[in-house]
């Protein structure tokens, strides 16, 4: 299916780019998400007319997101989990944990948004973990897991 793009997307393109991607990505995610529609004529006409408007709300985005990436910079969350003696979890720290203790600090991030490069975080200790505020601003933080003894 052809779209037009109305916000950056990751691996896909820029504001304004038109595409083709899979009918069901296209339906079930992006237009549904108003990060793109359609690229008909009607469409296109309308995109080139909203363009500028379009295109200040999405600087408007990413000056909130950059805000929001300098606060997050080198902070240090901590997170308490039961453990064993050995330092293993029992169980583990996901992305909707990091997510739920961040809004605990005052940050609204979407679970989805919180990348951890090995899955989720098994052992007691720092672990580095990658928050993507917006498609270009990407903060890394360190996770603190400190165990509880059972």
């Amino acid at each position: 299916m052809q779209i037009i793009l109305l916000e950056k997307v990751t691996n896909l393109g820029n504001l304004g780019d038109v595409v083709r991607v899979k009918d069901g990505f296209a339906r079930n995610f992006l237009i549904p998400q108003r990060k793109a529609r359609r690229a008909t004529e009607a469409a296109i006409a309308d995109f080139a007319a909203r363009r500028a408007e379009l295109e200040k709300l999405a600087a408007e985005k990413l000056a909130a997101a950059e805000v929001v990436g300098a606060k997050l910079k080198d902070l240090v969350l901590e997170i308490n989990q039961k453990a064993g003696v050995d330092g293993r979890l029992f169980g583990s720290v996901t992305n909707h944990d990091i997510a739920d203790a961040l809004k605990a600090k005052g940050f609204t991030i979407e679970k989805a948004s919180i990348r951890l490069p090995t899955g989720p975080l098994k052992m007691v200790g720092d672990h580095p973990v990658a928050v993507a505020v917006h498609t270009d601003v990407v903060a890394d933080i360190t996770i603190r897991v400190v165990g509880e003894q059972a």
